[in-house]
């Protein structure tokens, strides 16, 4: 895969985090405040926590960091899944953001 085409799978999951953010405040109370700072999201949580997503480009991966640890994703088969344990990042991301916020929540699919 090309830098480009990285940066631009890279930047499509990113957005889609991004409006899962929005269709969950929109349909929860969770109230997951989201802000983007070039390619680092950080989600942070009304009881302080935050989950942190990031490109690391010169690995052509995406980074989350969140309570539970650090994971890498690289895509495999057209979907973001963790170097160590196969799990996807939206999956993951779900199962982490559930924890800390305290409800379920779903962050969806690889777009």
């Amino acid at each position: 895969m090309t830098d480009l085409e990285y940066l631009d799978l890279a930047e499509q999951a990113l957005h889609a985090i991004e409006a899962a953010c929005d269709r969950i405040n929109d349909a929860t109370e969770a109230d997951i405040d989201s802000q983007r700072s070039g390619g680092m999201i950080t989600l942070s949580f009304p009881n302080g926590s935050q989950i942190i997503i990031n490109l690391q480009k010169p690995l052509q991966e995406i980074w989350m960091a969140a309570r539970a640890g650090g994971f890498h994703y690289r895509l495999l088969d057209s979907r973001w899944t963790d170097t160590r344990s196969g799990d996807g990042l939206f999956e993951s991301l779900s199962r982490y953001g559930s924890e800390q916020a305290g409800q379920a929540l779903d962050f969806g699919s690889t777009p």
